[in-house]
């Protein structure tokens, strides 16, 4: 329900402005609903591999949890968005161009985000998010737009999840398959069946954590840039908490199956003893993060987990070369998105 003050506020901003604000809260939410269909396979590939659950019951798990998110994990990632890592303040008091970058920023995104799912390319959601926001500022602005504090933790942790997901993935199988040593195979199979219910939705809270919200600090930031709400970068509105973890829930809900492929059964094979190692290292990781505030890639984290599973068994039993794709990916998904971004800012400046 919107507010006395809130309504007071918008009644003064310019009429252009607010429509030209709600349009771009419209696609950054239909960002958040791709960022939850793309890493859909992030949440249930494990769970769905190693048969424990249907797909149609695994996406309605993680989409649960997705939701529930923010109840437990704040919003500090989404004040890093919001404000922690672009400065438009050098374009100047020029409301609508602030607004022509969000709104770029957010469609690179997408289109960088269609074309690895089209193609079953596990990349970073949150990587194109932020590539293609800094992509159009920079297009408009140049790079004084840049706030390199903000950037050192997300170009550390690009490579920092995928290593922290590999060792803690091997360390948890290694400790599981010492602890059960003794129990039979069926009997450790029964066990971690149920266990993987629990580890899915630990990792499906860190992911609808983590991602949702960095559409939330876009969506804060247009409504600072355009005046709708000064302080909301500062002070996230509940409105745009809830809508943004909807949006990925339902986005989770339409399930990326050509990703799901990838993840669960191209890296290595996986049982459920390993799918739990997997999840619970990835959960593990990405929840840390997201109360120290610093937007990580899920995907890399829960790729890093799988290889270090399969890893254990033995070097060959993770294929290296579909490991060497996805890595790829990982690397150009910054100034690929940025490209894609910078291009239609300037393609939308000619006609808006």
């Amino acid at each position: 329900m919107l507010s006395t003050p809130f309504l007071a506020t918008i009644a003064g901003v310019e009429t252009s402005a607010f429509v030209f604000a709600a349009v771009i809260i419209l696609i950054a939410l239909f960002f958040d609903y791709v960022n939850g269909f793309h890493d859909a396979a992030n949440s249930i590939a494990t769970i769905v591999s190693t048969r424990v659950l249907s797909p149609g019951v695994a996406v309605m798990w993680a989409a649960f949890f997705n939701f529930i998110a923010f109840i437990v994990l704040g919003e500090a990632v989404a004040k890093t968005i919001g404000s922690g890592m672009i400065d438009l303040n050098p374009i100047g008091d020029d409301t609508h161009l602030k607004l022509l970058v969000v709104m770029t920023g957010v469609l690179g995104a997408v289109i960088w985000n269609l074309i690895t799912w089209f193609y079953g390319i596990p990349s970073s959601s949150s990587h194109a998010l932020v590539g293609g926001y800094a992509g159009a500022a920079v297009a408009a602005a140049g790079f004084s737009t840049i706030v390199a504090s903000g950037w050192i933790k997300t170009i550390l942790f690009i490579f920092l999840s995928p290593l922290v997901g590999v060792l803690l993935g091997a360390t948890i199988m290694i400790s599981v398959m010492w602890i059960f040593r003794n129990w039979s195979a069926g009997r450790v199979d029964g066990f971690f069946r149920k266990g993987q219910l629990v580890s899915a939705a630990l990792f499906s809270l860190g992911h609808g954590g983590n991602d949702a919200q960095k559409t939330m600090g876009i969506i804060a930031g247009v409504l600072v840039y355009s005046g709708i709400d000064t302080t909301a970068t500062h002070d996230i509105p509940f409105w745009v908490v809830i809508s943004c973890q909807a949006a990925i829930g339902l986005g989770t809900l339409g399930g990326g199956w050509r990703i799901v492929k990838t993840m669960g059964s191209k890296i290595t094979k996986l049982k459920p003893v390993g799918g739990f190692s997997a999840e619970t290292a990835a959960a593990l990781s990405i929840i840390g993060v997201t109360f120290a505030g610093i937007p990580v890639s899920t995907t890399h984290t829960i790729t890093g987990a799988i290889a270090g599973v399969g890893a254990t068994r033995r070097l060959s039993a993770v294929r290296w070369g579909v490991a060497g794709t996805i890595v790829w990916a990982w690397i150009l998904t910054i100034p690929a998105s940025a490209v894609i971004s910078a291009v239609c800012f300037w393609i939308a400046r000619v006609f808006l």
